[in-house]
């Protein structure tokens, strides 16, 4: 905070609409400081590097050995997975202003919900391959990160935690890349494949548009439920400013837990609408009824190992920090927070714990946020940064959510006293999938597949060989349709994962709670589920 007040983070697509313009100074300060952090060398707390790794890879304290343990410090599926990563933000902000020439410069939101974002894709600064600079043309410092270092993963697709199987390794000199393209270089077999795969995806500027096209249609994929049509992304953002309190709006875990027991009033969490921007840059179609048309994309926003490396997660991050901000203007809530401790959101029994944790440890507002110190020394909680303003020294500018920042109006209600029923879809273990994968369900209307409903499920590459994992990270999509719509029957159920689309056979609902068993590609693995309507 300075003597005028907090800094001010704008929208990217301002900044850049400024740049256009003839206003170059923002965007320009902008890239020298993310110049400077990525050219520091590991070791520097302010590097890009040393940042960029406390979120996943590369992993530290029992999670670089064991599944049942997260290697990296970030938080996800828990109460505290707001505050985290709002933290984690203002942590590389500062890293940013370290940069001499650069102590104003303040991180800008992706503007995920823009006209601008729905009509376009990725705004154009995270994507332009160079950037003009002092007068010198560069590599644009936000479309990727070059590692200075290898990257070792020493956790064993198999459990055995055999140090000479990695398989998310990435060695020096190693690029990250968005979709279409894949970053898998863990085993010589990925490698020739990545290669393979890669090799049709010659052109820059043609990849950007495939990439763009990919977040349009996410944002705006039309979802189906009973007469009507809504945009898929776009609106799990708008759904989630209505949670009636911070434990449901903050958390995966703690939504799926209120969605099965509240069939007819589901709540969308700010995470869940997360999860959709992290798999479609890095390497997941929009899920239609049909296999993926560029199967083999493995970008690296799309698992949280290495997602952190990609600097457009630190603005779609933005965002995600601005939507909690809004959430927390609309509720009343921008001097305290509140955690029920009793919701199995509040504690690592139903998660792997990052680093400096344990199994079973309750989470609260005062939980250590590790790795970040005050400057005392002491570790930081959630109760450092509940006020951006007085206590982080920073506010947002105009974006596109601002009108859910006053309190819920009663014409709201309308949609929410239609009856509901539930599409539920259950007990997909996470231990027999590599990676992030998307839970989608679709009804037969005229002949068509139409989708009704998508769950993007965020996860790590290797979470085979962890029993904790089977037991505990069941993954669960709940997709509320009209009441009349659900009695349409038809339903299928089909997972889009890495190795491919796994779909039910024969398709629909025959009872509720039917088993029906997947099958990937791979002879050896099949994934059984639950489906009902409820």
């Amino acid at each position: 905070m300075t003597a005028a007040g907090p800094g001010i983070r704008r929208s990217l697509t301002d900044i850049q609409a400024d740049y256009d313009q003839g206003n170059k100074a923002e965007l320009e300060a902008l890239m020298r400081a993310w110049k400077g952090i990525k050219e520091l060398p590991p070791g520097d707390p302010n590097s890009f590097f040393d940042l960029g790794g406390f979120h996943g890879e590369p992993f530290r304290g029992p999670g670089a050995y064991a599944n049942v343990w997260w290697g990296g410090y970030c938080q996800h599926g828990t109460v505290l997975f707001p505050t985290w990563h709002r933290i984690y933000l203002w942590k590389l902000e500062k890293a940013l202003q370290s940069i001499p020439g650069c102590e104003s410069v303040t991180l800008p939101f992706w503007d995920e919900c823009s006209t601008a974002s729905q009509e376009n894709g990725v705004p154009s600064a995270l994507t332009a391959e160079k950037f003009e600079l002092d007068g010198v043309l560069i590599d644009n410092p936000l479309r990727s990160f070059v590692l200075p270092v290898a990257i070792v993963d020493q956790v064993a697709q198999d459990g055995s935690n055999d140090p000479n199987s990695p398989n998310y390794s990435k060695p020096a000199g190693y690029e990250t890349v968005r979709y279409p393209l894949s970053g898998l270089v863990g085993t010589p077999a990925d490698t020739s494949a990545t290669k393979d795969h890669n090799a049709g995806f010659p052109n820059y500027a043609a990849n950007v548009k495939t990439l763009d096209a990919n977040i349009m249609a996410w944002l705006t994929m039309p979802v189906y439920s009973g007469g009507k049509t809504r945009g898929l992304v776009v609106d799990k953002f708008r759904q989630s400013m209505d949670a009636p309190s911070y434990t449901l709006f903050s958390n995966t875990t703690s939504m799926t837990a209120w969605n099965n027991a509240n069939k007819d009033k589901p709540v969308t969490a700010l995470e869940s609408a997360h999860n959709y921007i992290h798999l479609a840059v890095g390497g997941f179609d929009i899920p239609t009824y049909n296999a993926s048309p560029i199967s083999g994309a493995n970008g690296d926003m799309g698992e949280n190992d290495t997602a952190a490396l990609d600097p457009i997660f630190y603005f779609h991050h933005c965002f995600i920090d601005y939507a909690f901000w809004i959430w927390q203007r609309r509720h009343n809530a921008t001097q305290a927070l509140t955690i029920d401790g009793n919701d199995p959101g509040a504690s690592y029994a139903n998660n792997q714990p990052p680093a400096g944790a344990n199994p079973g440890d309750m989470l609260s507002m005062t939980t250590p946020l590790m790795p970040f110190l005050r400057e005392d020394g002491s570790t930081m909680t959630s109760n450092d940064g509940v006020d951006i303003e007085g206590q982080l020294g920073y506010t947002y500018g105009p974006g596109s959510l601002d009108d859910y920042a006053a309190p819920a109006v009663a014409t709201l209600a309308t949609e929410a006293e239609t009856p509901l029923r539930q599409i539920h879809v259950a007990g997909i273990d996470r231990s027999k999938i590599a990676g992030s994968f998307v839970i989608a369900a679709y009804q037969e209307v005229d002949g068509v597949h139409r989708l009704v409903g998508a769950e993007a499920v965020l996860s790590r590459w290797t979470v085979a060989g962890c029993a904790n994992c089977q037991t505990r990270l069941k993954a669960t999509g709940n997709f509320p349709v009209t009441a009349a719509f659900a009695g349409e029957g038809n339903v299928k159920v089909v997972l889009h994962t890495r190795q491919g689309a796994l779909g039910d056979t024969p398709p629909g609902v025959a009872s509720a709670g039917e088993i029906r068993t997947l099958a990937l590609a791979r002879a050896d693995v099949s994934v059984p589920f639950t489906v009902e309507i409820r």
